[in-house]
């Protein structure tokens, strides 16, 4: 792969504000604590039986950074890739979940933030992008400003506790009902990755599980096989979701976390066609970082690409699974929508190469 980007991530533990790069390698000077866990990390890859080792900086009671991109739970024993979740029954291959650089909860989740009216906001311009979620007559927006340095908003939308979660190295944007086993969680950023997809994990009480944003579903602990119910969603401009909804609510800026929302870490990204982390399997049917709105009937996927519009086709009737959905695209922002959808339509928004490596079985609407 191609030299590493500096993208940069701030921690909630950092009191500047400012840490290395979630993809960069250790940086500092030389000192001993360093050697030993260098020591440590040649133990670990002969005895891969060992995963989990904690390297602790008495003075300051903290961990080390993540020592670089491609680490796996058996290649390294810092605690960011292997924080404490119970792995046994994992649906998928162990050495295929890396640790993204931030440990458990250093990518803070926020939980019912503060909300101000859309007429009222003005830290965002018409460009930004928001993820926008209705129910009823009520409706709310959670720009991707703030999501960048979140991933997880845990809220309430009327009766219904939700979870609207953005992974920023997928691009993609996923609601879920809080709810399930007849009880309420609240849903966390555990630090790991599956194939480059940000991995959930549920404060239970009881033993912490890992979710699969991009699969609606528990991939290791005791919710493994469960799937998430999934809400409508938008993902679209600022001015767009304004204009229709102009007394809706906003997150506030205002989050008690020391953050530059104006600054997007990921810019960089979103310019290089290459990954950050490993996906598989691969498709080359569209462009790695080609955005495709997901959605699925039941076992059936299909992926709607923003190169399925154009200004003279702006509008999708089709139909999945025996299940009709329209689909618009607005060219001016360049989003999808889902406008229309029979009960048991679900969707999601992807980058292509996250869509395919969860779902190779996808079909593309072509136009």
């Amino acid at each position: 792969m191609s030299q590493e980007p500096n993208f940069q991530l701030e921690d909630s533990n950092s009191s500047s504000g400012n840490v290395p790069s979630r993809f960069d390698p250790v940086r500092g000077s030389f000192s001993w604590k360093r050697v030993l866990a260098g020591v440590s990390l040649i133990v670990l890859v002969l005895f891969p039986a060992i995963l989990v080792v904690e390297f602790t900086d008495t003075s300051t009671g903290k961990q080390p950074c993540c020592v670089g991109r491609n680490v796996t739970l058996a290649q390294t024993g810092d605690h960011r890739a292997a924080p404490s979740f119970d792995l046994a029954n994992s649906l998928v291959p162990r050495e295929k979940i890396f640790a993204g650089g931030p440990p458990k909860d250093g990518i803070p989740a926020l939980t019912e933030p503060r909300m101000v009216v859309a007429e009222k906001v003005t830290y965002l311009s018409g460009r930004d992008r928001v993820i926008g979620v209705m129910q009823g007559e009520e409706s709310r927006a959670y720009p991707l400003k703030i999501l960048n340095y979140h991933e997880i908003i845990n809220d309430r939308l009327g009766s219904v506790p939700i979870a609207i979660t953005y992974c920023p190295l997928c691009d993609s944007a996923a609601v879920f009902d809080r709810r399930f086993d007849n009880k309420e969680r609240e849903f966390g950023v555990s630090g790991l990755l599956y194939n480059s997809n940000v991995l959930m994990y549920d404060r239970s009480p009881e033993v912490e599980s890992l979710w699969s944003q991009l699969m609606a579903k528990g991939i290791a602990g005791p919710a493994a096989q469960k799937s998430l119910t999934t809400l409508p969603l938008e993902l679209t401009s600022w001015s767009e979701w304004k204009a229709r909804h102009p007394q809706g609510l906003v997150v506030s800026n205002e989050t008690g976390h020391q953050r530059d929302y104006d600054r997007d870490p990921y810019a960089g990204y979103f310019q290089r066609a290459d990954l950050m982390f490993p996906a598989e399997p691969e498709s080359d049917r569209l462009p790695v970082k080609e955005r495709v709105l997901g959605v699925w009937v039941g076992d059936l996927f299909r992926a709607y690409p923003e190169s399925a519009f154009d200004r003279r086709k702006t509008s999708i009737d089709d139909n999945i699974g025996g299940k009709r959905l329209v689909v618009a695209f607005a060219p001016g922002p360049r989003s999808i929508r889902v406008v229309e959808a029979d009960k048991g339509v679900e969707w999601m928004y992807s980058l292509w190469f996250a869509w395919y490596a969860m779902h190779p079985e996808t079909s593309i609407y072509d136009k």
